[in-house]
C-alpha cells in the first residue's frame, strides 16, 4: 500500500469505503458498528474535504479509490512532548531508570550540551519523526531553568516559524515551582513566554508554600492572559495532592484560561474518598488532564531491589472521563532519560494506552483523547476531526478495525497532509552521531 498507489495526485480524488470513526467526524449521519466506526466516502478537492457522506457502491474511476474499509483517521494531536530533550540517551542515560536519575541525568546532559546547534538539530530531528507518523500539531515542554531559557525559547521560536504549516508548535516552560518565589526572574520568564505566544507551566509538588506559588502563577497568567499547564504528582506517593490544589487555586482565581495538568499518578494510589473529593474539585474547576503511560509505566514503581512494579502509573482517566473531565494521551519523554524508547508516534502512544488503561470494550469515544480533545485544550483552529469544509489531513492506516489497527505498527500509513501523501521516510538516528560525543 505505497502512498502513490493510493492517493491521486489530482486536486479531486474520492475515498470509497473508508472507515471512520463516529467520535471523529461529526456531521456524519449513519449507522455506525460496535466498535464506533461508520463506513464512508470522502470527497477531497483542492486539499480541502469536500464531502463525507455514508458509503455508496463504488464507482471505477481514476479519481476513486476503494479502501475496502480500512481506517481512515485525522491527523494526531500530541499535546504534551519535550523534544527539547528528545535523543539525548546515547550521550546520557538514565543510570538506573529511577525518577531521580532522570532528573540528575538531563540537568547534567542540558549543563555540558544544549547550545542552540545541538537544541536546533535535535528539536528538528523529533518533529521530522512527529510529522512522518502523521501528528498535525503538538505541544513541547522547555525547561526554563536560567539561563537556559535564554537559549533554548529563540530556539522554539524559530522551529515554530520553520515548520509552520506541517505541524502547528506550542510551548510550556517548565520548572520547578520553588522557582516561582524568585520574583523578578519569574516576572522576566512570564514576559518571555507571553511574548513568544507561550503557555505557563511547571513542576508542582507538595512545596510547604505550594497554594503561594500557585496563587503567583494563576495572578502572572491572569495578567498576561496565558493558558497553564502543570506536571503533577508523579509520583507514588500518598500524599501527593497537588492536582487538588491546583483545581482550588483556580477556583479561587475564577480562571477563565485553559488548565492541563499532567501525570496525577499518585491519584491511583489514593483512598477512594481522597479521590473523590479531587475529582470533584477538577471538575468544578474545568480543569484538563493528560496521561502519559508510556513514560509513566517506564519510571513509576521501578524498584531498587529487583522486584517486579506492581502498578502501571497511570492515572484515573475513566473516573475523569465519567465526571465530564477532558482527559488525553499524549507521547512525553522520546529517548532520553526520563523514557529510553519512543518515536513521537501517537499510534504507538493510543496503542499502549489501550492496554494499559484498557480505552476498549466499549472504544466509545476514547480516540478524541488523541486528536479532538487536545485540540481543544490546545485552542486549535483545526480540531482534529474529519468534517467538510476542513483541511484534508488525515491517515490511512491498513487495519479496518481496532484490533487490526492496534495489533501493528502500520509502519506503510499514508499521512495526507492538504489533500497530498506526503515522504513518511524516518530520519536516520545516525545523523545526531557527531552530537552524542
Amino acid at each position: 500500500m505505497s502512498a502513490g498507489a493510493v492517493i491521486p495526485e489530482a486536486g479531486f480524488f474520492t475515498l470509497a469505503n473508508a472507515r471512520l470513526h463516529s467520535s471523529l467526524t461529526p456531521g456524519l449521519q449513519a449507522p455506525a458498528d460496535a466498535e464506533g466506526f461508520i463506513l464512508a466516502d470522502i470527497d477531497v478537492v483542492d486539499g480541502r474535504i469536500a464531502r463525507i457522506e455514508a458509503a455508496q457502491r463504488a464507482v471505477a474511476s481514476e479519481s476513486t479509490v476503494d479502501l475496502g474499509g480500512r481506517i481512515v483517521l485525522p491527523c494526531f494531536v500530541d499535546c504534551h512532548t519535550h523534544i527539547d530533550k528528545g535523543h539525548i540517551w546515547p550521550r546520557k542515560p538514565n543510570p538506573d531508570g529511577t525518577f531521580l536519575g532522570a532528573l540528575e541525568a538531563a540537568d547534567a546532559d542540558r549543563e555540558a550540551h544544549w547550545s542552540a546547534e545541538d537544541l536546533t538539530r535535535r528539536m528538528d530531528f523529533s518533529l521530522r519523526c512527529a510529522y512522518a507518523h502523521g501528528t498535525a500539531a503538538l505541544r513541547t515542554h522547555i525547561d526554563s531553568i536560567p539561563p537556559q531559557e535564554d537559549i533554548s525559547w529563540p530556539v522554539f521560536e524559530a522551529m515554530r516559524e520553520k515548520w509552520r504549516g506541517r505541524i502547528e508548535l506550542q510551548a510550556s516552560c517548565l520548572f520547578g515551582i520553588e522557582r516561582v518565589g524568585q520574583k523578578d526572574w519569574f516576572d522576566g520568564l512570564v514576559r518571555r513566554v507571553a511574548a513568544a505566544g507561550g503557555v505557563l507551566g511547571a513542576v508542582t509538588y507538595m512545596a510547604p508554600d505550594l497554594d503561594a506559588l500557585l496563587d503567583s502563577m494563576f495572578a502572572a497568567a491572569t495578567k498576561h492572559g496565558l493558558d497553564l499547564d502543570f506536571h503533577a504528582d508523579e509520583t507514588d506517593a500518598l500524599e501527593a495532592v497537588s492536582l487538588r490544589r491546583i483545581a482550588e487555586a483556580a477556583l479561587r482565581h475564577r480562571f477563565q484560561g485553559k488548565i492541563l495538568v499532567a501525570h496525577c499518578c499518585s491519584l491511583a494510589r489514593q483512598p477512594d474518598d481522597e479521590v473523590k473529593a479531587t475529582l470533584d474539585t477538577v471538575a468544578e474547576a474545568g480543569l484538563s488532564v493528560v496521561s502519559l503511560p508510556l513514560c509513566n509505566l517506564y519510571l513509576q514503581d521501578r524498584r531498587s531491589d529487583g522486584t517486579t512494579p506492581r502498578w502501571r502509573g497511570v492515572t484515573l482517566l475513566h473516573e475523569m472521563e465519567a465526571r465530564g473531565i477532558p482527559v488525553c494521551v499524549a507521547s512525553d519523554n522520546t529517548r532520553d532519560p526520563f523514557y529510553a524508547y519512543g518515536d513521537l508516534d501517537m499510534l504507538e502512544v493510543y496503542r499502549a494506552a489501550t492496554r494499559i488503561l484498557h480505552l476498549d470494550h466499549p472504544v466509545a469515544d476514547w480516540p478524541m483523547a488523541m486528536t479532538t480533545t487536545p485540540a481543544s485544550i490546545m485552542r486549535l483552529q483545526n480540531p482534529g476531526s474529519l468534517r467538510a469544509g476542513g483541511s484534508a489531513d488525515f491517515v490511512v492506516f491498513r487495519g479496518r478495525n481496532w484490533t487490526e489497527l492496534l495489533s501493528r505498527p502500520e509502519q506503510d500509513r499514508i499521512v495526507v497532509r492538504e489533500g497530498r501523501a506526503i515522504d513518511c521516510s524516518l530520519p536516520d538516528y545516525a545523523e545526531l552521531d557527531d552530537l552524542m560525543v
